[in-house]
C-alpha cells in the first residue's frame, strides 16, 4: 500500500503543471533574470571602494585594534581593500557626508563605535556589517587576552609579553571564531544573496507541493480526500507515502535549480557541496511542513490557500534580502526575532554563513532553527487535523 501510494503521488506531481511550474521553471526564470540585471556588477572583479572618515581622536589612536584593522582595510592597491579612509576632526567628517564626499564616519566615544550616515544603501550596509564584524570580534580578543593575563600571573609570571599574548591571541580567533573569511576559490560578490535567497525562494515554494497532497487527503477539499477518509487502509501510512513522493519531487527541483545557477549562471557556493545540500534538504523540509501547516489550519478553497502560500513566500524571500541586503540588514539590526522565526531567512543565512565564515557554529544553528521549524509545522499540522476529526464527529 505504501509503495503503491508513493508511485501514485509522484506521478500525480509531475503530471500537475501548475506546481511545475512554481517549482521548476519559476526559480529557474527567476534566476535568469536575476543574472541579466546583475550581469554587469558581476563582471568587476571587486567591490567599489567605500569613501569614509573616521574621527581621529584620541580614543581612536589608543585602540590598537580599529586603528590596525582600517589600516589594512584601506590600504591603496591592495586586492582586498575595502575603504578609501580619511582621518579628520568631527567638524571635518560632518562637512565631508553634508556634500556627500563620503558614505559615512565613525566616531569612537564612550568605548563606543558610533556610525553616521545620510542613506540606508548598499555602501552604509557594507560600513555598519563590518564594524559589527570587528567589534565583536574585538569584544572576544578583549576576553581571551583578559584571561591570558590573569593565568601569566597566578603563574607567577609578572613579565607580561602583552604583544605576544595579543598575537597569540589573533591567531586563536583566526583559527577558532567566526570571522570574515573567504573559502572559495574567487571573491564573494555581494549580489549572491540574490541567489542564496533565489534557492531559499525555491525551498519554501516545495509547501505548494505539500499542500497539494495533502489537500488530496482531506475529505472537504477534494472526492480523493472523501474516498480517503472512509478507506481502511493506513492512515499515516498513506500520508508518510505522500510526503516522501513531495519531498523527492521538491528535492528534484532543487537539485536542478541547483546545477543551473552553477554551470549556466556560474555561481559559487564554494567547496562545502555536502553542506549545502544538507541545508537545502533542511530548507526543503521546512517548505513542505510549512504547506501541510497551511493546507490543515486555514478553512478556504485550493486557490486561496495558494494565493496566501505564494505572499507568505515572496514576502519571506524579501525580508531576507532578495531585493537587496540592505533589507535584510535593516531587519536584523531593528526587528531580529523577524528573520529568526523566517525560514528563508535561515536559509540565506546557512548560505552566508557558510561563504562568510571559517567555523561552522552559525551554520548549524540555522540547520538546526530550520529543524525546529518543521517540527512545529508538523505540531500545528496535527492539531489541525485533530481538531478536523471532532468537528466530524
Amino acid at each position: 500500500m505504501f509503495l503503491h501510494n508513493f508511485k501514485y503521488s509522484l506521478k500525480t506531481l509531475l503530471r500537475n503543471k501548475g506546481l511545475i511550474f512554481w517549482t521548476f521553471a519559476f526559480p529557474i526564470i527567476l534566476g535568469t533574470l536575476f543574472n541579466l540585471a546583475f550581469s554587469d556588477i558581476e563582471n568587476k572583479e571587486t567591490l567599489d571602494i567605500i569613501d569614509i572618515a573616521i574621527v581621529n581622536n584620541e580614543e581612536f589612536k589608543t585602540d590598537t585594534y580599529f586603528t590596525e584593522s582600517f589600516k589594512v582595510l584601506s590600504k591603496k592597491k591592495d586586492p582586498n581593500q575595502l575603504f578609501d579612509t580619511k582621518y579628520t576632526n568631527l567638524s571635518t567628517a560632518k562637512t565631508l557626508l553634508k556634500e556627500n564626499k563620503i558614505t559615512g564616519y565613525l566616531l569612537f566615544e564612550n568605548n563606543d563605535v558610533k556610525i553616521t550616515v545620510n542613506d540606508k544603501g548598499y555602501h552604509e550596509t557594507i560600513l555598519r556589517f563590518v564594524v559589527d564584524e570587528l567589534s565583536s570580534q574585538k569584544e572576544m580578543l578583549e576576553t581571551i587576552t583578559t584571561k591570558e593575563v590573569a593565568d601569566s600571573y597566578k603563574s607567577g609570571n609578572l613579565n607580561v609579553n602583552y604583544e605576544k599574548i595579543y598575537q597569540d591571541t589573533l591567531n586563536l580567533i583566526n583559527n577558532t571564531t567566526p570571522k570574515l573569511n573567504n573559502i572559495s576559490n574567487s571573491n564573494l560578490s555581494y549580489t549572491m544573496i540574490e541567489y542564496y535567497t533565489l534557492l531559499a525562494m525555491a525551498c519554501l515554494y516545495g509547501a505548494l507541493i505539500s499542500m497539494f497532497v495533502t489537500n488530496k487527503k482531506i475529505a472537504n477539499m477534494s472526492s480523493a480526500g472523501k474516498r480517503t477518509s472512509v478507506s481502511p487502509a493506513n492512515k499515516k501510512t498513506l500520508l508518510l507515502g505522500s510526503f516522501l513522493a513531495s519531498y523527492l519531487v521538491q528535492l528534484l527541483g532543487i537539485l536542478i535549480l541547483y546545477l543551473y545557477t552553477i554551470f549556466v549562471i556560474k555561481v559559487d557556493y564554494g567547496s562545502n557541496t555536502f553542506l549545502v545540500f544538507l541545508l537545502l534538504m533542511a530548507g526543503s523540509l521546512a517548505g513542505l511542513t510549512l504547506g501541510i501547516a497551511i493546507s490543515t489550519v486555514l478553512k478556504s478553497n485550493e486557490n486561496t490557500k495558494t494565493g496566501i502560500l505564494i505572499s507568505l513566500t515572496m514576502l519571506a524571500s524579501f525580508l531576507s534580502g532578495m531585493m537587496g541586503i540592505t533589507m535584510k540588514y535593516i531587519i536584523d539590526t531593528n526587528i531580529p526575532i523577524l528573520n529568526k522565526i523566517n525560514p528563508a531567512a535561515m536559509i540565506t543565512d546557512g548560505f552566508y554563513s557558510l561563504y562568510y565564515y571559517s567555523t561552522l557554529d552559525r551554520f548549524y544553528f540555522n540547520i538546526i532553527s530550520l529543524l525546529i521549524f518543521s517540527v512545529i509545522m508538523l505540531f500545528i499540522s496535527y492539531q489541525g487535523l485533530r481538531r478536523d476529526k471532532y468537528d466530524s464527529i
